[in-house]
């Protein structure tokens, strides 16, 4: 509902007709103003992390104005709102406890924050008929970047970021991955919509994009988190969406599919065997170490929570925690990092119990708008079950891009959810009343 300035009630002459309007084409201009800024904010997110943060700031000041603030607060009594700003909460408090120096708390709140921005996200698009175009900008966003990348694997000297990975033109291969494996997987739907109805065009075009996303990971830049999500997203869609039959022919399609791919790429097969190699050696060579990594910060982690299982060490208390466990070691034992690459114990080391149970709170509230059958749905589901598997070995809600990618999803796609069902829910009322 787009919010109408109370000097505009009461009896209306000709002069509060002409301001009324005025006023209703303002606040609509700022609506539009706002969905064109959330598309800016997708469509930037696979590139930068300058640009989306000054597009989330000028989107508040657009969305502001056009927020029911009555209507925005009985809202916030849904627990898929209302938990985001629990959890910035005790981020706040948490502060008082840690034992962490206090740049590292106040840094250690930032993560948090940027989740305060699901709810007004879901109240815009829950009224909003443009949630679907931003999720179009990320997908043509994301599809510019892949192609770009073939070309950066070939001709280094194309990337815009010195310091990213072959084949990598920004940010990192994790990022890459990250947002392929979302598009490849929101495609599904679409191709498995459009084949059933007989649209060949439509089908193709979106097995062409998915083989796009697919072939790159498999032959230019792929995470092995990336790999994690792939098949739990494929469980996904056979549960959501397929029949037992459809599903078999889905099973033997994908090995099929790996069984080429793992022929056919010896990037995978390096990518897939290293981490056995990386378990063996990774104390010796700390620069090929990333199993060996992970699994010492979890030790580390695990030790710190079982400290203080309740409530934890308080906000941003991971670095410090990790400096008294690295005193008189050596090799990996002696790293000092403020994240421990899992999502659960970036939380529990912080915030103990009380922080997991309000962690998990959320994801399962958030699951919980996505139970239709309809693209949003889909969108949505994909965007939370894949931050969840991925979050097993990585913090990937409180990074800075797998965070925001989970942000604009739920916020938009939950939107459009809850827009679906409302409407859903119109005729069923109207046949009660009748």
């Amino acid at each position: 509902m787009i919010a109408e300035p109370a000097v505009l009630s009461g009896p209306a002459g000709p002069g509060d007709l002409r301001r009324r309007w005025q006023a209703l084409g303002h606040s609509a201009a700022l609506v539009r103003a706002a969905d064109v800024l959330v598309m800016l904010i997708a469509a930037s997110l696979p590139w930068s992390t300058t640009a989306p943060s000054i597009f989330v700031g000028l989107w508040l000041l657009a969305v502001t104005p056009s927020i029911d603030w009555r209507d925005y607060a009985r809202e916030l009594t849904r627990p898929a709102l209302a938990l985001p700003f629990a959890f910035l909460l005790l981020a706040l408090v948490g502060t008082l406890w840690s034992d962490g120096d206090w740049p590292d708390r106040l840094h250690a709140i930032k993560p948090v924050a940027k989740l305060v921005l699901i709810p007004p996200l879901l109240y815009h698009f829950d009224r909003s008929e443009r949630g679907f175009q931003v999720c179009l900008a990320f997908l043509a966003s994301c599809a510019l970047l892949a192609l770009y990348s073939w070309i950066v694997l070939f001709d280094p000297a194309w990337k815009i970021t010195a310091t990213a990975s072959s084949g990598v033109p920004v940010k990192n291969y994790i990022d890459q991955s990250q947002e392929f494996t979302l598009c490849a997987f929101a495609l599904a739907l679409p191709a498995l919509t459009f084949w059933r109805g007989g649209s060949m065009a439509a089908t193709a075009a979106c097995l062409a994009l998915m083989l796009l996303f697919a072939t790159n990971m498999v032959f230019v830049a792929s995470s092995r988190t990336a790999l994690l999500c792939i098949p739990v997203l494929l469980a996904l869609l056979a549960w959501k969406h397929l029949g037992r039959r459809a599903t078999v022919v889905l099973l033997a399609g994908t090995v099929a599919a790996s069984a080429l791919a793992w022929t056919t790429s010896p990037y995978l097969r390096q990518r897939v065997t290293d981490v056995a190699i990386e378990y063996r050696h990774g104390h010796e060579d700390i620069s090929r170490a990333s199993t060996a990594q992970r699994l010492t910060y979890w030790r580390k982690a695990l030790h710190a929570f079982a400290e203080a299982p309740l409530i934890g060490h308080g906000t941003g208390a991971i670095k410090r925690q990790f400096e008294r466990a690295a005193t008189g070691k050596s090799s990996l034992d002696a790293e000092i990092v403020s994240n421990p690459h899992n999502q659960t114990l970036n939380v529990a080391v912080q915030w103990g119990v009380l922080g997991v149970i309000l962690l998990y709170a959320m994801w399962i509230a958030q699951l919980r708008l996505f139970p239709g059958e309809g693209l949003a749905a889909w969108i949505g589901l994909v965007v939370v079950v894949q931050n969840i598997a991925s979050s097993l070995l990585n913090s990937h809600l409180f990074d800075f891009h797998e965070g925001w990618m989970y942000v604009l999803g739920v916020g938009v796609a939950g939107g459009m959810a809850l827009k679906a069902q409302a409407r859903a829910s119109v005729p069923i009322e109207s046949e009660r009343k009748l």
